[in-house]
């Protein structure tokens, strides 16, 4: 399990990048240095509550989504496989009662 101050930071860079800001962006937006804000997206620096709220709010999202675990890519790929493998069974299944009802197999 990641440290907090790590789960904001990749938090907190993702969301930036999502909004297509820079980081000078967010600085300017949040009232702080561009220097502060990279030190929190290296996790180096951890920023008040206050400020938390501001970033949360410059970058239009709820304050608890800066502190979410990330899941891992190869969860995700799972996740990912089993409803690509879900999906054609379920279409196979159709496909087979829809071709074979009322017919006779050999």
């Amino acid at each position: 399990m990641e440290r907090l101050g790590e789960i904001l930071a990749k938090n907190m860079k993702k969301y930036r990048r999502k909004c297509g800001i820079s980081q000078a962006q967010l600085a300017e937006n949040v009232d702080v240095s561009t220097h502060h804000i990279g030190m929190i997206e290296l996790a180096r620096n951890f920023p008040t509550l206050d400020l938390v709220e501001r970033i949360a709010n410059a970058l239009d999202i709820e304050i608890y989504q800066l502190f979410l675990e990330p899941h891992s890519p190869n969860e995700e790929l799972e996740q990912l496989r089993q409803e690509i493998r879900d999906d054609m069974k379920q279409l196979l299944n159709d496909f087979l009662e829809k071709n074979l009802s009322g017919k006779c197999m050999d």
